[in-house]
């Protein structure tokens, strides 16, 4: 992990001029042959200095007398020839790509890195893993990562703790908002009865979308249109749960106390939150995405004391609004 990178390149890459067509650039692809899985296509000016980088899906969706120069990414995320293989898998850990190309102190490039270089086994079996498959390979190789590096404990306290700041915020104003409805509370007893199983499917239900769309967001490039279809796919199926969990949980109120308006407020409730906890398990992650941050570390904490604070409103106005 620790050696150059320069010394473990694949030097026959498919590379591109950004004057060149789509066409064109296909055609070229046929006449070489790369030594490794081509995963991007990368593109050289004339004194081969890397200048774009072309994913393959953004080649195959172009039109054929499309410029190479308008389907490129012209960011391009490099290696110094420089760097260790461990510096490199921390790039492409932090990037999640699948290859990084290394580049001279003029950003001539000289070749290609990819996973396979990271464990012996994974040359074998890279090419057959799917895609969960390779979020796992990158999670394992972070981990192998983070330990070389000595993360201090209180660099990772800065990291994380910001975030868990939501989740005390949230606690004091749940706090706040019950000691609001004191009064409510000690008419109806129902509602001290069921507060915490109404909290904990709304969580259930904020974290289950979450980790759903998080694992979507991974697997996909992120737009807004791919957020609108995949959150009504979500409502849809939150509806469904609202509904199930709703009348579950009111009819385990009746039977408890036999008060049917405050039974059916307790199931309404359970709906609305689990609707609402579904729409920011999927909104939240995707709006930190769209803002180039991880949602993984600031997703969880947001979303729960957001659903925390939803479901409790629902809870104590539905209810009073029925019975008062």
């Amino acid at each position: 992990m620790n050696e150059q990178a320069r010394k473990h390149l694949y030097r026959r890459f498919v590379s591109f001029k950004a004057d060149d067509t789509v066409a064109q650039a296909l055609a070229k692809i046929q006449k070489q042959r790369a030594d490794q899985q081509i995963t991007y296509f990368y593109v050289l000016d004339d004194q081969q200095r890397l200048v774009g980088v072309v994913p393959v899906r953004n080649l195959l969706f172009a039109k054929p007398d499309t410029k190479i120069a308008d389907c490129m990414l012209p960011d391009v995320v490099a290696v110094s020839d420089e760097a260790t293989i461990a510096q490199a898998g921390s790039l492409m850990l932090e990037h999640k790509l699948l290859a990084v190309p290394v580049v001279d102190e003029e950003r001539k490039m000289l070749g290609v890195l990819d996973l396979g270089h990271f464990t012996e086994d994974a040359i074998d079996s890279l090419s057959m893993m799917q895609r969960p498959q390779i979020d796992r390979f990158f999670q394992m190789l972070g981990l192998h990562i983070s330990l070389n590096r000595h993360v201090s404990p209180w660099a990772r306290f800065k990291e994380r703790f910001p975030w868990l700041l939501c989740n005390v915020a949230s606690g004091l104003l749940c706090a706040f908002i019950a000691s609001f409805y004191e009064l409510l509370i000690q008419q109806v007893v129902l509602l001290a009865m069921f507060i915490a199983v109404v909290l904990a499917l709304g969580e259930s239900v904020s974290t289950q979308s979450m980790t759903v769309t998080l694992q979507a967001l991974d697997e996909r490039y992120f737009s807004w249109s791919i957020v609108r279809r995949f959150l009504s796919k979500e409502l849809a199926t939150s509806l469904l749960l609202g509904a199930g969990c709703g009348l579950l949980i009111g009819i385990a109120a009746f039977v408890a106390k036999r008060q049917f308006i405050q039974s059916l407020a307790v199931g309404m409730s359970v709906s609305l939150s689990i609707l609402t906890a579904c729409g920011l398990g999927v909104l939240i992650p995707s709006l930190i995405r769209s803002l180039r941050m991880d949602p993984k570390v600031a997703a969880g904490p947001i979303v729960l004391a957001c659903a925390d604070v939803a479901t409790l409103l629902y809870y104590f106005n539905l209810m009073k609004w029925l019975v008062m």
